[in-house]
């Protein structure tokens, strides 16, 4: 049995077998999901794509690249998702973006912020169909690796099937697109904020499942509302991909479960997870990165466990303390009951 009394067992309701590279995704997150919550993520679900967080072109184009696309060591595959409605803007994002390895371009079009519609870009492009397909297009010229899309199932009122249907429709017949990742509620530009956004329109799976039946040429990725491992697994009878957002931040084993059972391996314990993690940690912490940029990414990874608050304790403290060590890691992990064998630093990532 596992370390802690965990039973590790593989999930049933789906074939251990990854038939697309969009299978399992992570949701880009904005202020969440840096490339220190990406190499954790990679160690929790080796085999999921990862997301970064939305950036404009224009912060590409006249930003610090170094620093904006920075990447951890085996993070692979990585999607670089990005916002803005200029089309020679995406496409010079869109090349940084490939040069500095980044095995997909994500155009963000379901972001309903105020703040994004007043750039332009985001959910409020559902309503420039010819728009969006122009800058996918000029993306996919400038680029040879996946240019994709990320949408809503509508906006504000727009929101009939037919609305969803010939906005893709637009841009099946115009551009090469070929992978398609839907939340699936509708997003309200006015009167809701983006975390209402997130929760109040309802969900409506049935219509993404719909649009797959009319486009089986597309890969489609479901998103919204994924909590836990049998209901997303439930989603890939209807679909070709899920994309977790906030359950695999909050409640990240409930992504090395998915993750095991499509690769159809037994899952790690979830001290084997942060055990793997350490070298990346202690390679962080001695070229000045400051724990608490990523301890704070791994908070939820004993959800509902006991000693999960202590745990929580422990790695909150060093979020607001000077810890620059593995140590703080390995006492809030004494607080779960599992003590950490010593790993080696040069071990690798």
């Amino acid at each position: 049995m596992p370390e802690n009394g965990e039973m590790n067992t593989v999930l049933p309701g789906a074939t251990p077998t990854r038939t697309s590279p969009w299978r399992l995704c992570v949701a880009p997150m904005m202020d969440w999901t840096d490339r220190h919550c990406r190499a954790f993520h990679r160690v929790v679900a080796p085999g999921a794509r990862l997301y970064t967080e939305m950036l404009h072109a224009r912060a590409l184009l006249h930003g610090d690249v170094a620093r904006l696309l920075a990447q951890a060591p085996g993070e692979r595959p990585t999607a670089l998702q990005l916002g803005g409605s200029e089309p020679r803007e995406l496409a010079a994002a869109a090349r940084i973006g490939e040069r500095a390895g980044f095995d997909e371009i994500n155009l963000n079009v379901g972001c309903p912020s105020e703040r994004v519609q007043a750039g332009r870009f985001g959910a409020c492009l559902m309503l420039e169909p010819g728009l969006v397909a122009d800058c996918v297009r000029a993306m996919q010229d400038a680029v040879g690796v996946p240019v994709t899309v990320k949408c809503r199932i509508g906006v504000d009122d727009q929101d009939g099937e037919a609305d969803l249907d010939c906005f893709v429709d637009g841009l099946v017949r115009t551009t090469n697109l070929g992978v398609l990742v839907v939340h699936a509620r509708k997003a309200w530009l006015k009167g809701l904020s983006p975390h209402e956004n997130r929760t109040v329109p309802p969900l409506d799976y049935g219509r993404v499942h719909r649009l797959k039946e009319r486009h089986a040429e597309l890969t489609v990725v479901i998103n919204g509302g994924l909590v836990d491992a049998p209901t997303s697994l439930a989603q890939l009878a209807h679909v070709d991909g899920i994309m977790l957002g906030r359950a695999a931040y909050h409640d990240p084993y409930v992504l090395a479960l998915l993750d095991a059972t499509l690769r159809g391996v037994e899952p790690p314990s979830r001290a084997g997870i942060l055990r793997a993690l350490r070298p990346y940690v202690e390679t962080e912490c001695s070229r000045g990165t400051p724990l608490k940029h990523i301890s704070r990414h791994l908070l939820g990874l004993y959800q509902g466990q006991p000693g999960a608050r202590r745990y929580r304790r422990l790695l909150t403290e060093a979020a607001v303390g000077k810890d620059t060590t593995w140590d703080r890691i390995e006492q809030a992990l004494a607080q779960v009951g599992a003590s950490v064998s010593v790993v080696t630093s040069g071990s690798g990532n």
